[in-house]
């Protein structure tokens, strides 16, 4: 059983990074309305105060992460161009839909949303972590800055979606492979 660096870094950067911060979404959004709507159970502690913290810090190396790997490692992979003249386009994403007028959508609309809507996600989270960082439980009190919180952690969350999706059909349609092969285990 093998996998190439390629196809590894590409998993690192979808399942790894991208989908571990979608996964964190869930906590993020019910803890930042739980500690932080108007007449709450309770005022958070300054415990679960920097427990969310550690939490959105977390998020947000997720998500710069994701966009990183994704930006400046996978996508120059990607968009790798051919020698003239090369009828095998399977190492060369990009060149491979852009060869049949079934596939070419998928680059330029898939891959050009992909690659501008990706940067929402980070930038609105980090966002987040430092509004919550600077006012904390008195957000209870501020409306706007409060519904400005979690609006912004909702547009991380589909930014991070419509990247995830159209990153998962891309990379069934013209995965991004190659490189040197790692041996993860030799079979019977």
């Amino acid at each position: 059983m093998e996998i190439s660096f390629r196809d590894l870094m590409t998993v690192l950067h979808g399942m790894g990074f991208g989908a571990l911060f979608m996964l964190a979404f869930s906590g993020a959004i019910a803890e930042l309305y739980r500690m932080t709507a108007p007449g709450g159970p309770s005022v958070p502690s300054p415990r679960e105060h920097r427990l969310l913290m550690v939490y959105l810090v977390a998020m947000v190396v997720l998500a710069w992460a994701a966009v990183f790997s994704g930006a400046y490692i996978v996508y120059p992979w990607y968009r790798a161009v051919p020698p003239a003249g090369l009828a095998d386009l399977s190492s060369y994403p990009k060149s491979l839909l852009m060869s049949s007028r079934d596939t070419s959508g998928w680059h330029s609309l898939g891959m050009e949303w992909k690659e501008h809507v990706a940067w929402l996600a980070p930038i609105s989270i980090t966002m987040v972590a430092y509004v919550f960082g600077k006012y904390g439980p008195a957000l209870a009190r501020l409306r706007q800055i409060r519904h400005a919180v979690l609006a912004f952690t909702v547009v991380a969350f589909i930014a991070t979606g419509v990247a995830g999706a159209f990153g998962a059909f891309l990379n069934k349609y013209a995965p991004v492979r190659g490189g040197t092969a790692i041996h993860l285990m030799t079979g019977e």
